[in-house]
């Protein structure tokens, strides 16, 4: 960023109506893909997504005082943990998960609020980080491939189907185009341009049927799964073991997100209103989704990137966008045009997405100047890569087992923690200990 650019509206700054509703909205279609994508995948109601979404933004601007301008959107990071815990107790073992993360949120502010993040840094540097995050995204590379390539990505007999493969292509081909060639509005939304352009093509391959949609009201109340309605909560070791391993990992990259956050803005979030407060909003947005049959939500890098253009830092404006997302979440037509579009057009934009999600945990350990040289960090990370991606599991009874990401994430942390020569090799931890510029300056 250039220092000399000038802020257009600072975070208390409100905006008229017709220009906030403008700068709301572009919030909205920065987010909106990615947030109903999320559910899409995981079988969960998009239009509680993006009520869960919106709900939880407002729900963190209130706990951060309104001093952090952040969108708060459906986490890619628990799409594998949400489909295990759903392949073995059904979307209420998936929503018992998801609030037992928004508790661990919790209980780790409490602990930053009392003793610093140096204890935080000590369990998760990036040498663990970055590779969690790579299993993350490589674990969910074939659920993308077989939602491009075949007609029933989710049958137990896949049908290859050469028109699902060419719209899949066609839909990651306008995505990159859009994110690598495209200045302003479309280089800001590329995957919401992809699954548009995607969905576009893939009507004409006779793809998309209108029939819902058409049927569909136009005011609906969407499909939510409230504890206590609609089942009843019920608590077992193996949902723990499941979530609790992807909110610690997650937990490192909100950190990260808000080391970026206050470098674009030009203050220092984790000092003021607090890295504490920010993270149990976090905590309490995910919470929120849970109770309402919702994904996990999390602080948008989509969003942090509109800020950074625009330098419109307004929490009126993203307010603005969560308001709107409550609004669309009821609107049944939209519901129902989200349900139509073909999985072919998804699986194309995850293809990138996904690849982005591992791409971002190798650009972690380059951040931290890892090196990988050191046969120490070559051993974590190595080990971290292989029990990930391979589907290594350790049954710790009949009821609980720990497996793929979730004991990758175990054992990189044990191994970070036995293996001397830890303080030699770390490398530069820039993640939590680079120094945040002042409020006069601009990243």
């Amino acid at each position: 960023m250039n220092e000399n650019q000038k802020i257009v509206l600072d975070i208390e700054d409100r905006p008229n109506p017709g220009k906030w509703l403008m700068l709301s909205i572009q919030h909205l279609f920065a987010m909106f893909g990615a947030t109903v994508l999320v559910p899409f995948l995981v079988g969960l109601s998009p239009g509680v997504a993006l009520i869960s979404s919106g709900l939880g933004t407002l729900a963190y601007l209130l706990i951060t005082k309104g001093r952090i301008p952040a969108y708060l959107g459906s986490s890619f990071a628990f799409i594998a943990p949400i489909l295990a815990a759903k392949s073995f107790g059904g979307p209420e073992a998936a929503m018992v998960g998801s609030f037992l993360a928004g508790i661990v949120y919790g209980i780790v502010a409490l602990l930053i609020s009392k003793l610093g993040i140096k204890w935080l840094v000590h369990i998760l540097p990036p040498v663990v980080v970055g590779p969690v995050i790579m299993v993350i995204g490589l674990g969910l590379a074939g659920t993308a491939v077989n939602m491009a390539m075949y007609e029933n990505p989710g049958a137990e007999e896949l049908v290859y189907s050469n028109t699902h493969f060419m719209v899949a292509l066609a839909t990651l081909a306008i995505t990159v185009i859009c994110s690598i060639y495209f200045k302003g509005f479309l280089g800001m939304v590329p995957i919401l341009a992809g699954i548009v352009g995607g969905y576009t093509i893939a009507i004409f391959a006779g793809l998309v049927d209108f029939q819902k949609v058409m049927d569909a009201p136009v005011f609906q109340m969407p499909d939510f799964f409230i504890p206590f309605v609609d089942y009843t909560p019920s608590f077992s070791w193996e949902i723990v073991s499941i979530m609790v391993p992807v909110a610690l990992v997650t937990l490192a990259e909100h950190t990260g997100d808000q080391m970026v956050l206050s470098k674009v803005v030009g203050r220092n979030f984790i000092e003021k209103p607090g890295l504490h407060r920010s993270i149990l909003g976090d905590g309490v947005a995910t919470m929120i989704a849970s109770m309402l049959g919702g994904p996990p939500n999390t602080t948008y890098g989509e969003n942090i990137g509109v800020l950074a253009i625009t330098r419109v830092f307004s929490v009126f404006v993203i307010s603005g966008a969560a308001v709107l997302a409550i609004t669309f979440g009821f609107i049944g037509k939209i519901t129902a045009l989200i349900g139509t579009i073909p999985q072919a057009v998804m699986g194309g934009v995850s293809i990138l997405l996904f690849g982005i999600i591992a791409s971002s945990g190798l650009r972690m350990l380059i951040d931290n100047k890892v090196d990988l040289g050191n046969k120490r960090n070559l051993v974590i990370s190595s080990v971290i890569l292989v029990i990930g991606v391979g589907g290594a599991f350790v049954k710790v009874s009949d009821e609980v087992s720990l497996s793929g990401m979730a004991l990758a994430a175990i054992v990189g942390v044990v191994l970070n923690l036995v293996l001397p020569g830890r303080t030699e090799s770390e490398g530069k931890n820039n993640l939590f200990e680079e120094e945040i510029s002042s409020k006069n300056e601009v990243a």
